[in-house]
């Protein structure tokens, strides 16, 4: 944030997207001071904060048959159409993957990509479904309608991660008040420097976060 670079002006930030492998390679190597990444289901590997929770959402064009649905949409629906959607979900452990073969129905991936504009742009040109975190929707885009999809798929959550073995800078104390504000700072303290984690609260839905980070 602004207020952020302001406070440290010696600091560079250099963002490293990637898949949760990736990240995490990265912070188990020491070239990363932090790692942010979701799962729908354990937290990962390391001090792990709980920052928001969210759903994944159905993206079609407004003409779609699809859109016509006043309700959630079903994985028996979506199961008959191609699907747009991330690379992970090429994994066997996907939750994707797993929800489908759960419910005994075809997971159709005719296109993967990390980048969710990407998935936007092929959505639009009218290629599948594409089954996005709602994070990665545009409310405002008036070709695209974003569906809820029923409860058959897990809710995920996002978390910052980080290594015990690596100094806490007050660089990265400070990003995490602002981005996970419900948590404590001596109890993060108290995890990092002694390995006693109490219970983190649960954390916000999407866009509660969205509408504290506005406000």
């Amino acid at each position: 944030t602004a207020a952020l670079r302001d406070r440290y002006p010696q600091v560079a930030v250099q963002l490293l997207p990637g898949g949760d492998a990736d990240i995490l390679e990265h912070l188990d190597r020491g070239s990363a001071d932090l790692a942010v990444l979701s799962t729908a289901g354990a937290a990962p590997p390391g001090l792990a904060l709980p920052v928001y929770r969210w759903q994944r959402v159905a993206l079609v064009p407004r003409e779609h048959a699809l859109a016509r649905a006043d309700r959630a949409v079903t994985l028996a629906e979506l199961a008959a159409h191609p699907l747009l959607s991330y690379e992970s979900s090429l994994r066997a452990e996907s939750s994707l993957r797993r929800a489908f073969d759960a419910a005994e129905l075809p997971l159709r991936l005719a296109f993967t990509a990390h980048d969710a504009d990407l998935i936007r742009t092929y959505v639009g040109a009218g290629l599948g479904v594409g089954v996005l975190a709602e994070m990665a929707v545009d409310d405002g885009d008036a070709q695209l309608r974003a569906l809820k999809i029923d409860a058959a798929l897990p809710e995920c959550t996002t978390w910052i991660v980080l290594r015990r073995d690596r100094v806490l800078r007050d660089f990265a104390i400070d990003f995490i008040a602002r981005f996970a504000p419900q948590i404590d700072g001596h109890d993060l303290r108290r995890a990092f420097d002694h390995g006693i984690v109490s219970t983190w609260p649960t954390p916000p839905r999407w866009r509660e976060w969205k509408a504290a980070h506005a406000a």
